[in-house]
């Protein structure tokens, strides 16, 4: 039996880096990258390290560290956990009447997700392993895609992205269909006949826009369609799309709690399914969750959009599952995951070696974030 995790301490940091370029989304734009850093001390001073989703609203990172500060740190000081799951439960057991009291249940369940990572590094950096093979994977080689590109320019950023090893590449759209159509046509005229296209909808559409705009993808050759829907619209309402179109259609970092990606699997409506474990349930549910996605036969795609810590985090869970999806890379310049992220910042022909480091890997980076550090460490 794995030695259990006595907590001495549990930290919450905030990071801000301005952006000279903002990220533009469908529903909104990022002047900013934030990241929380989650630090859990044990008993004998081993520690651990988790990132807590924080991208919006813009005050969204500070209001996390707090949660993580005010509430989840008097439930953990000097308790003792058979395991990172066993913490889990515990903690989300005991939050959920705040949760529901307070009508933040996605902040919640984000804290939950970071702590958890954070517990999951410390058992695997005390036990000498690297994370993916604590969890009980085989190999370090993991695919990965190259995300986030922009409706302006996204053939120069996609361009970039190429040079660096990257095969795959995610655009967004929802910005009309002249625009979305001319900005494939030069990803395309620019990566060649070879590179794998995706398209991120960021939950855009209702149905009938989807009717009306998706003719214009079909024959694009594209990957997949992520989130053309609301992540709350009827199951029935994404199986007709799904029916309407030849384009797998992908979705679930905006699903949360076992059930709901239940159905997701389930619904028949998905070819993708894309958990963010920095979203809802960290490893403890993201390892039986991405499973029980290819098990289903569906693909397992981990989303992320962050920092580094998650990105790794992400990236040895995806490790540990297998299959054959690919974790995703934000293609925009972030210090904030660029010197953190190691061995991921190594790609070719779209493959990341994660290597053998304890837990996560090395994170002495973080030394080189000093300045966008928010407050004291």
């Amino acid at each position: 039996m794995k030695k259990p995790v006595a907590v001495r301490d549990i930290k919450a940091f905030v990071y801000r880096c301005p952006l000279e370029t903002p990220v533009e989304t469908s529903f909104g734009t990022m002047s900013d990258r934030p990241m929380v850093v989650v630090r859990v001390t044990d008993e004998d001073g081993h520690q651990g390290w988790g990132e807590i989703w924080c991208n919006f609203p813009m005050v969204g990172a500070e209001h996390r560290a707090r949660l993580v500060d005010s509430v989840f740190r008097p439930l953990m000081k000097g308790a003792v956990y058979d395991t990172p799951r066993q913490a889990f439960d515990a903690l989300q057991a005991g939050t959920r009447v705040l949760a529901l009291q307070s009508a933040e249940p996605g902040p919640f369940a984000q804290c939950l997700a970071g702590i958890d990572m954070a517990l999951w590094d410390l058992c695997a950096r005390r036990e000498g392993q690297p994370l993916w093979r604590y969890l009980g994977g085989t190999s370090d080689c993991i695919g990965v895609y190259a995300s986030g590109l922009n409706p302006t320019g996204p053939e120069r950023l996609g361009r970039a992205m190429a040079d660096l090893g990257y095969t795959r590449f995610k655009l967004k759209i929802g910005f009309g269909m002249e625009r979305d159509r001319a900005n494939l046509a030069a990803l395309r005229d620019t990566l060649g006949a070879d590179a794998g296209l995706m398209v991120d909808v960021n939950q855009g559409w209702t149905l009938d826009q989807a009717r009306e705009q998706l003719p214009g993808l079909e024959d694009l050759d594209l990957k997949w369609i992520e989130e053309p829907l609301l992540c709350t619209a009827p199951w029935s309402e994404w199986r007709a799309l799904a029916a309407m179109t030849s384009i797998p259609v992908a979705a679930g970092e905006n699903l949360m709690g076992e059930a709901r990606f239940r159905e997701g699997i389930d619904s028949g409506a998905l070819s993708i399914i894309q958990p963010d474990t920095a979203k809802w349930g960290g490893i403890s549910c993201g390892l039986p969750l991405g499973r029980a996605i290819n098990n289903a036969d569906l693909c397992y795609f981990p989303h992320y959009l962050g920092g580094g810590i998650g990105l790794l985090a992400s990236g040895h869970l995806l490790a540990a599952v297998g299959g054959e999806g690919a974790l995703e890379v934000d293609s925009n310049p972030n210090p904030l995951r660029g010197e953190l992220a190691g061995p991921l910042n190594r790609v070719e022909n779209g493959v990341a070696v994660l290597g053998e480091a304890p837990g996560i890997g090395e994170l002495d980076g973080l030394e080189r974030l000093e300045s966008y550090l928010i407050g004291e460490r």
